[in-house]
């Protein structure tokens, strides 16, 4: 049979980074099994579940270039299928209606709290005919669970999980007004799509117990559970905002790269043993045994670094119309041309995006250029007459490649008999108003003619 994963967020906030690890591992599973990875959006909460909430989660994944198989399934467009389960389940005598009022419910909480007991029904709707109810009272329909026993769940990342039967109480199944509950919904929904492996936090476990309970009531197959531990922050702690960023969306806006987000998750909670992983070189290695038992911490440094690696790896023009906005400009602007151009020796040394508009700035800023202190530092009485030698002798010189330049500046370092690096850095701070950048030679072949000569001039005058 073939492998069929899901990936079904409820649309009630961002696509938060957990979920985010829940989806690629999903997706790495169906890729790796020669499998399906379906998308399903869990709206059956239709007073939580927000149309923005639906399109950061669409926008979260298309970022970062997690793509399902087919089109996406709204659970709340399948409603009449859930009834039509629960209604199959009280006539088999699998569920029953429940006529409990709101008082007799929150009595039953009451009574469990003064014993130290977390909150259950205490079925007493179960074996009672309903004709015992007032006329027109409301009622739920809950699922008659078993009592005794054990009900027990093999998780291919934690093993074996059993639960008491006798902790399980009487869930509901259909709301008084007709709605269908979470665990109703995702087990029909699940047996309809065929889905044969579930992969989602282990904040689930619970959840697994209870809708296992409804797959045996159907008679149903159940599918193979694999519950990851949630990522933690580095204290330890579920992972919140006082961690920092904890949607997807923020990571694209501090300026990290879908591509090293994704690599970063994969070694969250996956011993791979792979360097800089992609879904391409993953998918063949992913399997569910190799997952942690343990929380992954989130390491901010370590993602820094994937950062590093996949700006340095990255396409120059794709990384120059990244830029482009940060610094003021449209994606389309046509300094991208100078920016592809520059890139090669500006994203060696970048960490995120706006870090690299920051290094990039110089080649767009308008004369006279801002000048750092650092670098006016360098603009001396001692340093200016050797830019003036550069000068002059660029006004006379015809070829302004890369090469040609370099081959200038080194010739007038030797006429001058300085060591390069002390004519280099006032050139730098003349050209660039910095003390760090690429190379003189390549700035000026960057900036052209005019750029070069009017800057230098500026720090001349």
């Amino acid at each position: 049979m073939s492998t069929i994963t899901r990936f079904a967020p409820s649309p009630t906030g961002m696509l938060h980074i957990g979920g985010a690890r829940t989806a690629l591992f999903t997706i790495l599973y169906a890729r790796h099994t020669g499998g399906k990875a379906l998308l399903r959006i869990d709206d059956t909460d239709r007073e939580r579940s927000t149309d923005a909430a639906v399109q950061a989660i669409f926008e979260g994944l298309d970022w970062l270039g997690l793509t399902f198989d087919g089109e996406p399934t709204f659970q709340h467009t399948r409603l009449a299928r859930h009834i039509e389960v629960a209604e199959q389940l009280l006539a088999a005598g699998k569920a029953y209606r429940c006529y409990a009022t709101a008082e007799e419910l929150e009595e039953m909480r009451k009574s469990a709290a003064r014993r130290g007991l977390p909150p259950r029904y205490d079925g007493r709707w179960r074996d009672r005919d309903p004709s015992e109810a007032p006329e027109g009272a409301t009622f739920v329909i809950r699922l008659k669970a078993p009592r005794t026993g054990s009900t027990i769940i093999p998780d291919r990342v934690h093993g074996t999980i059993t639960f008491a039967n006798s902790d399980l109480d009487d869930f509901v199944l259909l709301r008084a007004d007709g709605s269908p509950t979470y665990m109703l919904s995702t087990v029909v929904d699940d047996i309809d799509m065929g889905v044969t492996h579930v992969i989602r936090g282990d904040d689930h476990m619970t959840n697994a117990a209870r809708q296992a309970q409804i797959y045996d009531a159907l008679g149903a197959a159940r599918p193979v559970y694999a519950h990851i531990p949630l990522i933690h922050g580095p204290d330890g702690q579920k992972l919140s905002k006082r961690h920092g960023a904890v949607g997807i969306g923020e990571y694209r806006d501090q300026g990290y790269l879908p591509e090293a987000v994704l690599s970063y998750l994969m070694g969250l909670g996956w011993a791979s043993g792979l360097e800089h992983p992609t879904i391409e070189t993953a998918a063949p290695h992913f399997d569910l045994t190799h997952l942690g038992k343990g929380p992954a911490r989130l390491d901010m440094d370590a993602l820094v670094s994937a950062n590093f690696h996949f700006m340095k790896h990255a396409d120059d023009a794709r990384l120059a119309a990244l830029i482009l906005p940060h610094l003021g400009r449209a994606a389309d602007d046509p300094a991208k041309t100078l920016l592809t151009a520059a890139m090669p020796g500006l994203k060696e040394r970048a960490k995120t995006v706006p870090h690299l508009a920051e290094t990039a700035a110089f080649y767009l800023a308008a004369r006279p250029i801002p000048v750092e202190e650092g670098a006016q530092a360098l603009l001396t009485d001692e340093t200016k007459p050797r830019i003036r030698a550069v000068y002059e002798a660029l006004q006379a010189q015809e070829d302004w490649s890369h090469e040609a330049l370099a081959a200038l500046v080194k010739a007038q370092a030797k006429v001058l008999d300085l060591p390069f690096a002390k004519l280099g850095q006032p050139l730098r701070a003349a050209l660039t108003g910095r003390t760090n950048s690429p190379g003189v030679a390549e700035v000026m072949a960057l900036l052209g003619r005019e750029e070069s000569l009017g800057r230098l001039a500026d720090a001349l005058a």
